[in-house]
């Protein structure tokens, strides 16, 4: 099957890994760019980082004031990440805001002050829930992922010739960007024909807001569930 990954990079071309080695042609073309903000962490002392995202873990390992503070991911990946990078203790949530914020609810007293590692669009859980429960939680804008103004060429063409049969969604952002692009390079109809295996219900969101029906979506955020749900490709 030929695949389009949108999610941006590094991790779009280790789903394309995965797919080819499924037996499927991935088309790697992401929609947004993940940069770092430069931002510096706001003063601590804290008494644990919340991580809701892999792409945070390159800015906090250069900072040796947050080095031994007890981690808190959002999920395997981004625990995985966290851990290489020398950070932690690391502690794993189950892949989604809401269940990370009563991970945390569990492990540490209420009051605690906790540095949240975010991009500059972000979603309102864990930190909500948290705050609400009666810890302290800081902000670092880590990253920003930034949309790109136009259709990548090679979807362009591809949706154009007919060339695409499915799309994996990663983020409720990048699935609405995708869809927007394809809409404003006159192939929303195409996108629209496509098959859409989305990352959760919050992703698939996007998706159904719009009226694009909505092929899969998985049960727990994690890739192999969407990789499953295609299923192997005979090469």
């Amino acid at each position: 099957m030929h695949v389009w990954v949108a999610r941006p990079e590094p991790g779009a071309t280790r789903s394309g890994a995965a797919l080819a080695a499924r037996g499927h042609a991935p088309l790697i073309a992401p929609v947004l760019v993940v940069r770092p903000t430069g931002a510096a962490p706001p003063a601590g002392p804290f008494d644990a980082l919340l991580l809701t995202s892999a792409n945070a873990v390159p800015v906090l390992q250069d900072e040796p004031a947050l080095r031994g503070l007890p981690v808190f991911a959002v999920g395997a990946r981004t625990a995985a990440l966290a851990a290489r990078a020398g950070l932690g203790p690391v502690r794993e949530g189950p892949g989604e805001g809401s269940g990370l914020a009563a991970l945390v609810a569990d492990t540490l007293p209420p009051g605690a002050r906790l540095l949240h590692a975010a991009g500059a669009e972000r979603k309102d859980e864990p930190a909500a829930t948290l705050t609400a429960a009666g810890f302290r939680v800081a902000t670092l804008v880590a990253y920003a992922a930034e949309a790109l103004s136009r259709l990548p060429d090679a979807v362009d063409g591809a949706l154009a010739g007919g060339r695409l049969e499915a799309a994996l969604h990663y983020s409720r952002r990048s699935a609405a960007v995708a869809l927007a692009l394809a809409e404003a390079a006159g192939h929303g109809g195409a996108f629209r024909g496509l098959r859409h295996y989305c990352l959760s219900v919050d992703v698939a969101a996007a998706l159904e807001a719009a009226g694009v029906p909505v092929h899969f979506v998985a049960a727990r955020p994690r890739e192999a569930e969407l990789l499953d749900a295609l299923g192997p490709h005979p090469l």
